[in-house]
């Protein structure tokens, strides 16, 4: 039983690498294809011109000052998510310490490089054995803080949103006629008897709403949008709840900076603004969701399209892409993933 279940995860995690590692070489392919165009323009010999080898001088190039500070801001934000993990569990009745939170949060993210989203379940297992918590009362703290960070991920959308609109609409109408499309939608029978239904839809729920809660959807909707209220009501209920939403605030000022702080270590995004740096945030931020380890492949190929809204051309933000990428997932992920592999024990000898 344990074997089949061990060869499940081996599986599992070849899976993911795959879709990501698909990912990437599909956007390589295409990206390396425009480059080759590219170099015939410009006369460069078909030999001397590979797309791989610019992404690895770029890297190469890259002023390693502003990477330090970029991996500095991933840390703080981590003390800023293990301290916040802290104030979570103490309500509970247990007395954690701040080094095994920060560390098992790492061992998760590491985790996530080979099967993702699983990270927070051992994030979980690894705290409760060292600090002899249950475990399912952890998953319940860990719920309310990924609720927070939704809550946080929307805040800085709409901030961004607010901030280049005029830039979000000229890209959406350049790639689709997103105005003029809209405009038809609007206009269009389709579009209103749709909101027709749907508001009928929601009074007929309302009516029949004793009926509905024997279905088990509906039950488990339902539990979710309880789940959410729980979150947030417990959180107000912390001995100082302003701490606790001061460490969130800190956790997505510190991702923000991640993206626009990377743009000095790379001379082609030198140039851009701080707003230019909050959108691609955002945009890095639709890519890490995807289900494959670290968002690898859907963060490069966000990142790049955002990029090229600001004039910036394709391999060189790919280029951007991957350095920002590998320094954070591959030079911070897996160093303090190991870090921890090692110093947890190590930490927890007496226990």
């Amino acid at each position: 039983m344990q074997k089949n279940k061990s060869l499940l995860n081996i599986l599992k995690a070849i899976a993911f690498a795959s879709i990501g590692f698909l990912i990437l070489y599909l956007l390589y392919r295409s990206q390396n294809a425009e480059y080759q165009v590219y170099c015939a323009s410009e006369g460069i010999p078909a030999e001397d011109c590979s797309l791989l080898k610019k992404v690895i001088n770029d890297f190469r190039s890259a002023n390693y000052f502003w990477i330090f500070l970029i991996i500095a801001c991933y840390i703080i934000s981590n003390f800023s998510r293990a301290a916040r993990w802290l104030q979570l569990i103490r309500p509970l009745g247990y007395q954690a310490q701040f080094w095994n939170s920060f560390f098992t949060i790492m061992l998760g993210y590491f985790a996530n490089l080979g099967i993702p989203r699983i990270g927070e379940v051992i994030r979980a297992a690894s705290m409760s054995r060292y600090e002899k918590i249950p475990a399912e009362k952890l998953i319940g703290t860990i719920v309310v803080g990924r609720t927070f960070d939704f809550i946080m991920l929307f805040f800085f959308i709409a901030i961004a949103f607010g901030l280049e609109y005029d830039t979000l609409w000229n890209y959406l109408n350049e790639k689709a006629n997103f105005g003029g499309k809209l405009q038809s939608l609007l206009a269009s029978w389709l579009i209103w008897g749709m909101l027709v239904i749907g508001a009928v839809g929601l009074i007929l729920v309302y009516i029949f709403r004793v009926r509905l809660s024997q279905w088990r959807v509906y039950q488990k909707f339902l539990n979710i949008l309880k789940g959410f209220g729980e979150g947030i009501r417990s959180v107000l209920q912390l001995e100082r709840p302003w701490l606790f939403v001061l460490h969130s605030i800190n956790i997505w000022v510190m991702y923000f900076l991640m993206t626009y702080l990377a743009f000095f270590a790379f001379e082609p995004t030198a140039h851009l603004s701080a707003t230019a740096g909050l959108l691609t945030f955002i945009f890095g931020a639709f890519g890490i969701i995807v289900p494959a380890p670290g968002g690898m492949g859907a963060y490069q190929f966000f990142v790049q399209e955002c990029l090229t809204i600001y004039g910036i051309d394709g391999n060189d933000a790919f280029s951007f892409a991957n350095i920002v990428f590998f320094s954070l997932q591959i030079g911070a992920n897996v160093l303090l993933g190991l870090v921890a592999l090692v110093i947890l024990p190590i930490l927890n000898i007496n226990k």
